[in-house]
């Protein structure tokens, strides 16, 4: 009895066009997802920055970005950008800090700003870049773990969407150097 059920209900007109609208739909959803994914993946990102360590530019609470990939792709990324990386030592983890040198360039910094005012100078060796936060006392970043291989680098800040009454460009407009 339940089998005549069954083919009665597979046999309905109604049944029959959803299926032909979930066979129309379903290309249609896939293609979306696949595009979706490319430009996440190749040409823009939303991140989310908390903590103290790019204070006072981006929040303690939470700060919702637009981060583009493409200046990390050909390399376009320049000194004061503000940067989205992959951490090295938590490699799930995303980090975003300020690009204070590229390759090459050197680069003075206090050791430990919290305890004393000693200071080092390295030169960023090549395929590296040198990262830090705007708050010097409290972010994990190059003066902890040395330079950052350049392909860490997932994309540079430029938009922050929330909160909205910070809505607006990060990108500064003093000139900067840009790598080619």
């Amino acid at each position: 009895m339940a089998s005549r059920y069954i083919r009665e209900f597979l046999a309905l007109e109604a049944f029959k066009n959803t299926g032909r609208d979930v066979s129309d739909i379903l290309p249609r959803l896939v293609k979306l997802l696949c595009c979706l994914q490319v430009t996440k993946t190749h040409l823009f990102t939303v991140t989310l920055s908390y903590g103290p360590s790019m204070l006072p530019t981006l929040g303690l609470a939470g700060n919702l970005c637009l981060a583009e990939r493409i200046s990390t792709q050909f390399d376009k990324l320049g000194v004061g950008d503000i940067v989205l990386v992959q951490s090295p030592e938590v490699p799930w983890k995303f980090m975003t800090k300020r690009l204070i040198a590229m390759e090459g360039q050197s680069v003075t910094y206090v050791v430990d700003p919290k305890n004393s005012d000693k200071s080092e100078t390295i030169v960023v060796p090549k395929g590296h870049v040198w990262i830090e936060g705007d708050n010097i006392y409290e972010s994990n970043d190059s003066r902890k773990f040395g330079p950052v291989p350049y392909g860490l680098l997932q994309g540079r800040v430029f938009w922050r969407i929330w909160p909205p009454k910070d809505f607006g460009s990060l990108v500064q407009n003093k000139g900067k150097d840009s790598i080619s």
